[in-house]
């Protein structure tokens, strides 16, 4: 290493590299700060600071807040491994502590967190209540993709045939299955099973497109030449149950977040005959084996929930 590379190193610092990530995560200064306890002004200084060591601009700064540029785009793509490579070694040294201490960044999609994870990850913070869990909302895909870069160790999420899985390790944690849903007096309510395309005839009330749910929806409908009458999507189950309740289409959910939602309105669901409606939650991470200790302590709670529940 020349002497330049030497002066580079040693002008970075490990909390503007975890601000640096904070920021293009969060697409805010302003949000990052409040993430960090940090006033937005230093959060600013430090970003300035680190632009000009890297020399070259790593934001786009407009209205709605920032995003990064391509140079901030190669940037955060080292910055998350090293802090990864990080975390990897605070694990390792862990184990040499008395006691398991810790922090797991885990991202899941709807599905796990409405149906499984309260009473999972309760479970497991009473046994290691040292352990802290940093447990975020995402999409499938989205989760996928977090766990790809390095911003989860963890992600809980239902895996497609046609989702990008390259270089990540999977468990299995959970099934579910999918019903239909429909207000009671709904002329479907006398149905006990049906096939998801004989329900393409009402309205649907969907969640958003990229949703593991949708997506199912719309390869269903597209194999049986049919489209989905779509008057609303909405972001939460709950939101569903009360869109569909006052008259505004039928909608698709899992089984048992319905059974646990019951009572948000007057909804009666209905069997779904696909062989898709019944799906698989896994864990999903880059290296099961070389997560630090406190995850995969998380992830061998978690996996011992899967024998249960398997066929």
């Amino acid at each position: 290493m020349n002497a330049p590379d030497r002066a580079f190193t040693r002008r970075l610092d490990l909390t503007t590299l975890q601000l640096f990530v904070a920021v293009c995560e969060r697409g805010s200064i302003g949000k990052a700060a409040e993430q960090e306890f940090m006033a937005p002004s230093a959060v600013s200084k430090r970003l300035s600071d680190l632009e000009t060591t890297v020399g070259t601009p790593l934001f786009l700064r407009h209205a709605r807040g920032v995003t990064p540029t391509p140079a901030g785009q190669s940037l955060l793509h080292h910055a998350r491994s090293v802090l990864f490579s990080l975390d990897k070694m605070q694990g390792e040294l862990s184990e040499y502590a008395d006691g398991v201490r810790g922090h797991v960044r885990v991202h899941a999609n709807i599905s796990a967190t409405v149906q499984f994870l309260p009473e999972d990850l309760g479970s497991f913070i009473r046994a290691h209540d040292a352990i802290k869990i940093d447990l975020e909302e995402r999409l499938s895909t989205e989760v996928l993709r977090a766990v790809q870069e390095g911003a989860a160790d963890l992600g809980i999420c239902h895996v497609g045939g046609d989702d990008p899985i390259q270089d990540l390790q999977t468990l299995p944690y959970r099934q579910d299955r999918l019903v239909l849903i429909v207000p009671a007096a709904h002329p479907l309510t006398g149905h006990k099973a049906m096939a998801f395309a004989d329900s393409l005839d009402w309205d649907h009330v969907g969640l958003h497109a990229n949703s593991s749910i949708y997506r199912a929806m719309h390869v269903a409908a597209t194999a049986s030449r049919r489209n989905i009458r779509l008057r609303i999507r909405v972001t939460g189950l709950d939101a569903m149950c009360r869109m569909i309740h006052n008259g505004l289409g039928v909608g698709l959910m899992p089984r048992r977040a319905f059974e646990l939602m019951h009572g948000v309105g007057d909804l009666t669901a209905v069997e779904l005959l696909d062989d898709w409606a019944a799906r698989r939650i896994d864990l999903v991470a880059r290296d099961f084996s070389s997560l630090p200790v406190s995850a995969r302590l998380l992830v061998d709670h978690l996996s011992a929930q899967a024998p249960a529940v398997q066929a």
